[in-house]
C-alpha cells in the first residue's frame, strides 16, 4: 500500500511538471520584445527651422532672339553678396516606418552694382560701368516620402523619394531697361537617408538624394544633388537642437540658355515634435 501511494504521488509529480514546463516555455518566448526609442523618435507631427549661410555661386546664361548670351556670373558680374536665409521642414509620421516631408527653402538676393566687364542678357547688351539692380530668388519646395526598412530604436536606414519645385527668377534693370528670365520645373529625385545615436538624446543624421538626367542630346542637361549631414541634441522628446553641413548642387542646359547654382555651408537651427 506505501508504494502504491508512493508511486502514486511520482506519477502526479510527473505529469504535473509535463504539462507546466511546456506552458512556461511557450510564456517565455512568446513575450512581446521590449521596445524603448531613444530620446526624440517618439512622434507624429516634427517642425524644423534652419538658418542657413551659404556662400552664392550662382552663373546664368539666358538667350533671346537668336544673340547667344554671356555667361553671367551673380558674384563678380552683379554684385550679389552672401546673406543668411531660412528654411523650414516639416514631417508627418503616421507610423514608425513611413514618413511624408515638405520643405521649403527661399534664397533671395539683391545688389546694385555697376558692370565690370561687357555682356549680353536676353539679347541686351550691357556695357562695362553701367549700373545694374539685380534681384535673384531660388525658391525650392519639397514633396517626399520616406520608407525607413531598418528601423530600430537606437538607429534606421530609409529610402527618400520626392519632387523637388525649383522656380529660379533672374531680373536686370538698367537705364537701357529690364530684362527677366526664369526657369521653373518639378525635379523628382532619389536617394537614401541614414541615423544613429551616439548617446540616448544625441543623433547624427545622414541624407544624399539627386537625379542626373541622361546625356542624351547634350542641348537639354539637368543635374540635382543634395547632401545634408547634421546632429541633433534632444532636450526631450519635444525640443531638440540641430547643427549640420548643407550642399545643393543644381545645374541645367536648355539649348542655349544655362545655368549652374551651388550652396554649401554650416547652418543651425531647432526641432519641435508632437
Amino acid at each position: 500500500m506505501m508504494m502504491s501511494l508512493r508511486h502514486l504521488a511520482a506519477g502526479v509529480c510527473t505529469m504535473y511538471l509535463l504539462l507546466l514546463l511546456p506552458a512556461g516555455a511557450s510564456a517565455q518566448f512568446g513575450a512581446t520584445p521590449f521596445s524603448d526609442p531613444a530620446t526624440g523618435e517618439r512622434y507624429h507631427i516634427e517642425a524644423a527651422g534652419a538658418l542657413w549661410n551659404p556662400p552664392p555661386v550662382f552663373e546664368i546664361q539666358s538667350e533671346s532672339l537668336g544673340v547667344l548670351g554671356t555667361r553671367i556670373n551673380a558674384v563678380t558680374d552683379l554684385g550679389i553678396q552672401q546673406k543668411r536665409i531660412g528654411e523650414l521642414r516639416f514631417v508627418v509620421r503616421p507610423a514608425q516606418k513611413h514618413k511624408f516631408r515638405i520643405n521649403y527653402l527661399p534664397m533671395s538676393y539683391n545688389a546694385v552694382s555697376t558692370a565690370h566687364r561687357a555682356f549680353v542678357f536676353n539679347g541686351i547688351g550691357y556695357n562695362v560701368n553701367l549700373p545694374v539692380t539685380t534681384d535673384f530668388s531660388w525658391k525650392t519646395w519639397l514633396l517626399g516620402y520616406e520608407y525607413d526598412f531598418i528601423s530600430k530604436d537606437r538607429w534606421f536606414i530609409g529610402f527618400v523619394t520626392q519632387l523637388k519645385v525649383t522656380d529660379i527668377q533672374v531680373n536686370l534693370q538698367a537705364p537701357i531697361g529690364t530684362e527677366f528670365a526664369r526657369a521653373q520645373a518639378p525635379i523628382p529625385n532619389f536617394g537614401g537617408i541614414a541615423r544613429v545615436y551616439v548617446a540616448p538624446n544625441i543623433s547624427i543624421t545622414g541624407e544624399m538624394v539627386g537625379i542626373r538626367i541622361p546625356n542624351i542630346d547634350e542641348r537639354y542637361q539637368a543635374h540635382y544633388f543634395d547632401f545634408d549631414l547634421y546632429g541633433t541634441v534632444n532636450f526631450n522628446d519635444f525640443v531638440g537642437a540641430q547643427l549640420g553641413f548643407r550642399r545643393v548642387d543644381m545645374g541645367y542646359i536648355f539649348e542655349n540658355d544655362h545655368g549652374d547654382f551651388e550652396a554649401k555651408g554650416l547652418y543651425f537651427g531647432g526641432v519641435v515634435r508632437y
